[in-house]
This record gives C-alpha cells, structure tokens and sequence, in this order.
C-alpha cells in the first residue's frame, strides 16, 4: 500500500491508525457474507468493550471514550436487530448488565475468526517472524500503558 499520508503526518497514531481501519474495514465488510448484514464497523465500539458475562452501559461508554447517550444508541440499535439484551446487574439489582444473545455471540465468534483471518494474510504478507515480533512489541506496549500511567504523565 502506497503512503497515504505526507511524511510530518507519519506519526505513532497514522501508523496505529492505518492498520486498525484496514483491519475494520476487511472484518466489517465481510460480515454480510456471514450472514451479518446490519452490523457496522460503529458497532465494534460495544462489541469490542463488552465483558463475557455483560457490562453496564456507563461502563462500555466510558471504555469507548463516547457519551452514554452515543452508546445507548448503538446498545439499543443492536438490542432491536437481536444481538444484545439486558438483565438486571448481580452486584446491584437497580443497575442493568448488557449482554450478548445467542446471536451477538454467533457474531462475535465471527468477528474473532474475520480477525483471525486478517491477521494471518498480514503474516503472509510482512512474514511470520516480523509478524511474531510486531504482536510481542503490540503486546508489550499494551501492557505498559496499561500499568504504567503513561496517559497521566505531562
């Protein structure tokens, strides 16, 4: 793929950037043949911040970085098409937990294996052993921001 971008632009986030929407791109646009039609690349926003056993919306909001009224939208969009549903939260019975149905978990198993998929043609395309490296440095980075407070640091 040619640069797209002029090279002051090339920064850390174009670079993170450029891999993810192709990657979105590849994943949701195959999702029709899957019988997955209605789903959009907006959706991975709740998709992908959903928790096995169900998460309460401010939560997918906040791991979003949206407003609870945008991710209420995309809960109850994709609560109507049949792939998610809410039941009362087991911790505190005034608070609601969204949850995958059978459906939604039908089409996460899906999206996972379109990843799957994504991923090994870039391993054929770079090479095992830089595709090896790039998910250990990814995997590296991920677990420094997350333990490190980077985000907080002037």
């Amino acid at each position: 793929m040619a640069n797209t971008y002029p090279d002051q632009q090339r920064t850390l986030g174009g670079l993170l950037r450029l891999p993810y929407q192709e990657l979105q791109d590849a994943v949701y646009g195959a999702l029709a043949s899957h019988g997955f039609a209605d789903l959009r690349t907006a959706h991975s926003a709740v998709f992908r911040h959903l928790d096995p056993d169900g998460t309460r919306l401010t939560t997918l909001a906040e791991r979003a970085g949206m407003t609870k009224q945008s991710m209420a939208y995309l809960v109850d969009a994709l609560t109507e098409s049949g792939y998610l549903t809410t039941a009362a939260d087991p911790r505190d019975g005034r608070a609601k937990r969204v949850l995958l149905t059978r459906r939604g978990s039908k089409a996460m198993a899906t999206l996972l294996a379109l990843s799957a998929e994504f991923e090994q043609r870039l391993a054929e395309r770079l090479g095992a052993g830089k595709m090896t490296r790039l998910r250990a440095l990814l995997e590296e980075v991920a677990d420094a921001l997350e333990s490190s407070g980077l985000r907080d640091a002037p």
